[in-house]
């Protein structure tokens, strides 16, 4: 493990995050000014360039390779030990692109946390932008959701929608989508970091004081 002394220290919850590749959701976590301590960043992969990132704001990093392991059971059980050894009240996937194995989801079950570039349970997996585009969907968006044994369909959290324009390529709605993912995955680990919401016995998540505005999103806008 690597690490530089950094700001992110001091009581309250802890935050581990898990990255594969530039961890543009992850560097929004560290500049969001979430008051939880981020211990440490995780990744899969050793040339993931968000690793480089974190170091800059002086959190520690590991590298559990994949590749290592035979199988993703061995792989899973040793990065939940790595993940573990922080105590982490929550632990957030952040462009994490691994299936996770259903007793790594168990252990950290109600801690665990993903954010998925859809509206779902629309779009779950990849190439979502390509996929609404053909589709002819007006709305499209992200989600942060629970993470579950069910791939993309976990008790969501919260969602941000944004209009499919008329000339959008995938990677124009991908670029209006991540500014959104940007913006919610913070307030989604606010949230948890404040006890506003939690999975009840059921797995269905519960609120505490938060009011929903009442309006609604059209595409193409009513004349």
């Amino acid at each position: 493990m690597r690490h530089r002394p950094g700001s992110h220290k001091g009581a309250g919850k802890t935050l581990v995050i898990l990255i594969s590749g530039r961890g543009s959701n992850m560097r929004a976590l560290l500049e969001s000014g979430l008051p939880c301590r981020v211990a440490a960043v995780i990744s899969n992969r050793a040339d993931a360039p968000g690793l480089a990132v974190a170091e800059r704001h002086g959190i520690a990093t590991q590298v559990v390779p994949h590749r290592d392991f035979p199988d993703r059971a061995s792989f899973d059980a040793a990065l939940a030990a790595a993940v573990d050894a922080h105590r982490p009240d929550i632990v957030a996937l952040a462009g994490f692109m691994r299936i996770l194995t259903p007793r790594f989801v168990e252990q950290f079950q109600g801690r665990l946390i993903n954010i998925h570039p859809s509206l779902l349970p629309a779009y779950g997996g990849l190439d979502t932008h390509a996929r609404a585009l053909r589709d002819g969907v007006k709305i499209h968006g992200c989600t942060v959701h629970f993470v579950t044994g069910d791939l993309d369909h976990g008790p969501i959290i919260i969602q941000a929608a944004v209009p499919v324009l008329q000339n959008d390529t995938p990677a124009t709605l991908a670029a209006r989508v991540l500014h959104e993912e940007h913006r919610i995955y913070p307030q989604a680990v606010r949230w948890l970091y404040d006890d506003i919401l939690s999975l009840d016995e059921t797995g269905r998540v519960r609120w505490k004081h938060v009011e929903q505005a009442g309006f609604a999103l059209v595409a193409p806008g009513l004349e």
